[in-house]
């Protein structure tokens, strides 16, 4: 048994590593829908056909617990799939959840009503989908009043850094960005909302400047995954080894992941 993380292809990497750093006694298996990638693009149906299929090969696999380390999966299939029913003794999260309790600095469970919160302008930087599903934005008016939140659809972003084209990653993003402050000159926070886009952060930083935080998914569901994990131990999984599988190419999806990770990782076709 180990924790399964799925992604639309290599930005889940970024939460398999601060994850795998996180929970050392932890195994894990990785499942990217290369083949399929961007999921950005895709339509709502699209979408949760793709995810809820590889769910279930991870859940298949033993795989109790399983991480949507993917916004645009996060923002089209979730809440479907929660309300459509998970079989028993099984668990799917997404990665809203910790940016929200970070941006809020309220526990999820805290089921007061919503209230006023230190950050008022608020920078979302995501695929089209999930800038479209205002999935974020729903889950942030749960919990906070007061937030005024400007998305930018970040097109071509996670098709760049899937092909490893970096230059054009570095570019399209500082585009983004200034895009963003023409509509938003000030944000007071800018949320990372793919987590392909942790791979080109410092760029995104330098774009927006300084005085602007930053919210990146990895350390933060990093974090929440330990604290979940230490209130339900039995959902870790036995220390077996990890394993990576693609929809792709795996001699190809391998290099980008050594690439993208500075280590070597060897994916197996799915």
């Amino acid at each position: 048994m180990a924790v399964g993380i799925f992604d639309s292809g290599l930005g889940g990497l970024t939460v398999l590593d601060a994850v795998e750093k996180r929970l050392p006694e932890a195994s894990f298996v990785y499942l990217g829908d290369n083949a399929h990638a961007p999921y950005g693009v895709r339509d709502p149906e699209n979408i949760y056909e793709l995810t809820r299929g590889h769910v279930q090969t991870l859940w298949d696999r033993g795989c109790d617990l399983v991480i949507l380390a993917c916004n645009t999966a996060s923002a089209a299939a979730l809440r479907r799939m929660q309300e459509a029913g998970v079989p028993e003794g099984k668990r799917v999260l997404g990665v809203f959840v910790p940016l929200i309790e970070a941006l809020t600095e309220r526990q999820w469970g805290d089921n007061s009503p919503p209230r006023e919160v230190a950050v008022k302008h608020v920078a979302l930087f995501a695929t089209p989908a999930t800038v479209s599903s205002r999935a974020f934005q729903r889950e942030l008016a749960y919990r906070a009043i007061g937030v005024d939140v400007e998305a930018q659809s970040c097109g071509g972003v996670v098709d760049a850094i899937e092909e490893g084209d970096m230059i054009l990653a570095e570019a399209l993003v500082r585009s983004h960005v200034d895009a963003l402050k023409r509509k938003m000159p000030e944000p007071q926070a800018a949320v990372l909302g793919c987590t392909h886009y942790p791979l080109v952060q410092d760029v995104f930083q330098a774009a927006l400047g300084p005085d602007v935080k930053l919210f990146s998914q990895p350390a933060l569901v990093a974090d929440s995954l330990a604290d979940y994990l230490e209130r339900r131990p039995n959902m870790q999984g036995s220390g077996e080894q990890s394993v990576y599988l693609t929809t792709g190419d795996p001699g190809r999806v391998s290099d980008r992941a050594t690439q993208f990770l500075r280590r070597s990782i060897t994916f197996e076709a799915v």
